[in-house]
């Protein structure tokens, strides 16, 4: 039995119908025609139409499927008291290598209203399915290196004593504090009649001499608004959209484990998945506590080319 990977589409689900896909271009010799080669198959690659999660911070367990890219977007907007607000932002790029081992880059940047704007850093991800088939509760092993300074402030997870005032110093300041981390997280998701349920403990270590090990969570649920499919392909069909809500936020380090001096977040969130590859996403977030920031509004886009791993093998293979 094939390991389960990217969500699939929702025909999949209940028509039985397989999506259908485009043929790519054909890869050239020349410096300038490699050009076009990928703003081409930017457009015209075939794409799988997989059903993306709502699920900004939380993970459930699909993986993506092997061969495939997913070029992502996200920004997020923050409010900060007794500080200026902020917009972070970061792209994503994420690589199905194995269908048990989907890898993905992430380049950091941020800025922050009176201030600078700043590349903050960049993170390795990489996610492993443990048990080759389907059971009660799936697990994924969640390994991530992050290497970015202390004005890093998009938010993808909320661990130890992370609160709203560690952000409040001026981005020169905030940017001579370098860190190199390693996180690890135990990803268990259960879908089930359209609801998904993902629950994500982590644990975090800051490389640096005289840091303990940080924890945290992360979790969510969601549902399409539809579980049966339209027969016509259309972007407004409520089978498009999914709806959910997430929770995460700090649990303390090895020294002070607990919810004392930690900030958490509930946030709502939906996402549209067009027809044409690209997905939507918007999730506005609140704090718990007065240790959180007030509001926090993220949106990110994205889409998915199928067969970019053998598009690459082969253009490589004329070179």
């Amino acid at each position: 039995m094939q390991l389960e990977t990217r969500r699939p589409p929702m025909c999949t689900y209940l028509l039985r119908v397989p999506s259908r896909g485009r043929k790519c271009l054909l890869r050239g010799r020349a410096p300038v025609l490699s050009l076009f080669v990928l703003l081409g198959f930017a457009f015209f690659a075939s794409h799988a139409r997989a059903q993306e999660s709502p699920y900004i911070v939380t993970y459930d367990h699909y993986l993506e499927e092997p061969g495939n890219l997913d070029v992502e977007y996200f920004s997020t907007f923050g409010t900060q008291r007794e500080a200026n607000d902020f917009h972070a932002f970061w792209m994503e790029f994420e690589y199905g290598a194995k269908a048990w081992w989907t890898t993905e880059f992430y380049f950091d940047a941020q800025t922050t209203f009176h201030d600078r704007t700043l590349f903050t850093g960049f993170r390795w991800e990489n996610r492993l399915r443990v048990l080759q088939r389907e059971h009660f509760i799936n697990p994924v092993i969640y390994v991530e290196y992050e290497q970015k300074n202390g004005a890093d402030k998009i938010l993808k997870e909320v661990e130890g004593h992370d609160v709203e005032s560690d952000y409040a110093d001026p981005n020169l300041a905030l940017s001579q504090e370098h860190d190199h981390e390693l996180e690890f997280k135990l990803l268990l998701s259960k879908t089930f009649k359209g609801w998904n349920v993902a629950v994500n403990p982590l644990a975090g270590k800051n490389l640096s001499a005289g840091h303990s090990w940080e924890f945290g969570y992360a979790m969510g649920a969601s549902h399409p608004l539809a579980l049966m499919a339209s027969p016509n392909r259309c972007n407004f069909c409520r089978e498009n959209f999914i709806a959910g809500i997430e929770m995460y936020g700090g649990l303390g380090d090895a020294d002070s484990f607990g919810l004392h001096d930690t900030s958490h977040y509930l946030a709502p969130a939906l996402a549209w998945n067009l027809p044409s590859g690209w997905t939507l996403r918007l999730s506005p977030g609140f704090g718990l506590n007065p240790n959180s920031h007030t509001f926090i509004l993220r949106w990110g886009v994205s889409r998915e080319f199928a067969g970019f791993g053998e598009a690459v093998r082969q253009f490589l293979g004329r070179l």
